[in-house]
C-alpha cells in the first residue's frame, strides 16, 4: 500500500525534481529576448513612430492653459 501511495504522490507532484532551467533553455530565452528587443528597437526608431511622437508632444505643448 505504501508503494502505491508513493507512486500516486509522485504523479500528482510531477516526476521531475528539476525546478530551474538548463543552460540550453537559458540560451533560447536569451536569444528570444534579444530578438524581441531588436524588433522593438526597429519599431520605436521607425519614421512613423517618431512622427507620431513628435505630433503628440507638439499638440501637448500647444494646449492653452
Amino acid at each position: 500500500m505504501r508503494i502505491i501511495w508513493f507512486r500516486v504522490r509522485s504523479v500528482l507532484r510531477g516526476r521531475g525534481s528539476d525546478a530551474g532551467m538548463s543552460t540550453s533553455e537559458y540560451a533560447m530565452g536569451t536569444i528570444a529576448a534579444c530578438a524581441f528587443a531588436a524588433v522593438l528597437y526597429k519599431v520605436v526608431t521607425s519614421e512613423a513612430v517618431a512622427t507620431a511622437l513628435q505630433s503628440t508632444i507638439g499638440k501637448a505643448l500647444d494646449v492653452p492653459f
